[in-house]
């Protein structure tokens, strides 16, 4: 999971690209990155961290031009913290390319032979991304007649790159000279969508996002999302042109985004996150009348944020008080995107706080959006009964999660989820509550698919082990898990270290 924009405007385009990341920073916490394009030149400043510690004043002069990219990393492939992996990505030829993605490349490591073997190009990090944006160029090169590049060519590119490319991917790309391409993967697992800005002179403004939230902070009319496959090219002047560019397309969203990942006021493929939310709550508060008609629950109690649409719709349909009882600090990041487990659990107590008179004596309901870990979940059950919970039940709005994630979410070890090879009773014990509801599948589906029916298909491997690029064998699943995909911090960084600043065309360094 990361966050993607990208902008063609008719006025400087630096601060609408940081303010959109700044709208997205919740898909990303590890690295930040803006490219942006003047009179054929490209400009850049990428780094670790937030989007406000990234960027100063002088980066965002730096980056001159009316059209561009921007990134916002979370670590799935390759290192958590090393600069080199921070996007937007670029390379020189053909035409000057620059890249951001969201996603993961099931067939990289294929793919990495075929760039070195048969393209003669070379990656230079362990990013998916890299891996991509050398494919594209490939067959940018390909499809081009000479030195020129024309509209046909561009979606003959992106055809070639569907042919070779599985996995899930969501992209935004900057061709010199030409304009903005965004495209989606043939199963349309990451999310991307597409805004416009009609302006009083007749001109048009277009923005592509992960997230239809971006558009609505920076003024954008969300138009539609991208489909399954498809390529948007945005010229310089503003010149908007589509095409489906795969020969097999299948429209299957990542659940995960109305779970968990995604911000409730954003609306992904036809359906608002928050209206979703409040549908698992309403078919979670169904099930817990069935199956634990007598638990004798006092309060219903979200854990902050992602829960509380369900949560309130859960005590409403139960009939219960909801209440507001961990106090979030707002400074620490989100436990799910760390890294590093010992780094989950230390910051759960740092991240939460208990009102303790509103747990003092009562039968406590904990809703969470899901339990993936677990980590997370023992230490809030233990903090519930230290602030004086009778009883701690937990409910969660998905389904146990108990297989590996390999389309961008950090989920990559079957033995670190906690309903791996346990039982429902067995993961309660391990967890530490009097009681445990998970949401069924079926139901989660139609959580989602009763606001907009026309959504047959979703993404669901991480509950069911399904995956749906049907190019996942058990030995590749083995390889991820033996890979070591994350790194320690102190990381050595590359010659782009500390956020350097490029002038891409001249491919020198600027004063930092």
């Amino acid at each position: 999971m990361c966050g993607i924009l990208g902008v063609v405007a008719t006025s400087p385009v630096n601060q609408l690209l940081y303010d959109g990341l700044l709208v997205l920073q919740h898909r990303g916490q590890d690295a930040a990155g803006i490219a942006t394009a003047e009179n054929d030149r490209f400009f850049m400043h990428k780094g670790p961290g937030l989007v406000r510690d990234v960027f100063r004043t002088r980066n965002m002069r730096s980056l001159a031009g009316n059209w561009g990219i921007g990134h916002v990393r979370y670590p799935t492939a390759g290192s958590a913290f090393n600069i080199a992996e921070a996007q937007p990505f670029y390379v020189n030829s053909p035409f000057g390319l620059l890249l951001a993605h969201n996603g993961n490349l099931t067939n990289s490591e294929a793919l990495k032979r075929e760039t070195f073997l048969s393209d003669r190009r070379h990656i230079n990090t362990n990013s998916d991304s890299e891996v991509l944006l050398n494919v594209l160029a490939h067959e940018l090169e390909n499809a081009a007649s000479g030195l020129r590049l024309d509209e046909a060519a561009i979606f003959c590119a992106v055809a070639g790159v569907h042919r070779r490319c599985r996995g899930a991917y969501a992209a935004v790309a900057m061709i010199a000279g030409y304009g903005l391409l965004a495209f989606r993967d043939p199963c349309a697992i990451r999310p991307l969508v597409i805004g416009k800005k009609e302006l009083p002179d007749g001109r048009n403004e277009w923005m592509v996002a992960s997230e239809s939230v971006a558009l609505d902070a920076l003024g954008f009319r969300l138009l539609r999302d991208l489909a399954p496959g498809e390529a948007v090219l945005i010229d310089t002047e503003g010149n908007f042109r589509s095409r489906g560019c795969a020969v097999k397309t299948m429209n299957a969203p990542c659940m995960f985004e109305y779970v968990y990942l995604a911000r409730p006021d954003s609306i992904m493929d036809g359906v608002s996150v928050y209206e979703a939310r409040l549908k698992m709550g309403e078919f979670l508060a169904e099930k817990m009348k069935r199956t634990m008609p007598h638990a004798g629950i006092d309060v219903v109690i979200p854990i902050p944020d992602s829960s509380r649409p369900a949560a309130q719709e859960m005590a409403l349909r139960l009939g219960l008080p909801y209440r507001e009882g961990f106090v979030k600090n707002r400074y620490i990041g989100r436990t799910f995107i760390m890294p590093g487990q010992s780094l989950r659990k230390k910051s759960v107590r740092q991240k939460l706080n208990t009102i303790h008179q509103e747990f003092k004596g009562k039968s406590v309901l904990l809703v969470d959006d899901s339990i993936v870990r677990g980590t997370t979940s023992k230490e809030i059950i233990n903090m519930a009964r230290e602030a004086g919970a009778t009883r701690v039940y937990m409910a969660s709005a998905a389904p146990p999660v108990r297989y590996a994630n390999v389309y961008g979410i950090d989920m990559p070890t079957r033995s670190e989820l906690i309903a791996n090879e346990r039982s429902e009773a067995e993961i309660c014990r391990e967890i530490g509550a009097d009681g445990l509801l998970y949401q069924s599948l079926d139901d989660l589906r139609v959580s989602v698919r009763v606001i907009n029916p026309a959504l047959q298909f979703f993404e669901t491997s991480c509950f069911d082990g399904c995956y749906i690029t049907g190019d996942i064998t058990v030995e590749y699943l083995s390889g991820v898990e033996n890979q070591g995909k994350y790194e320690d911090f102190g990381m050595a960084t590359d010659i782009l270290g500390g956020g350097a600043q490029l002038d891409l065309n001249l491919i020198n360094q600027e004063e930092r």
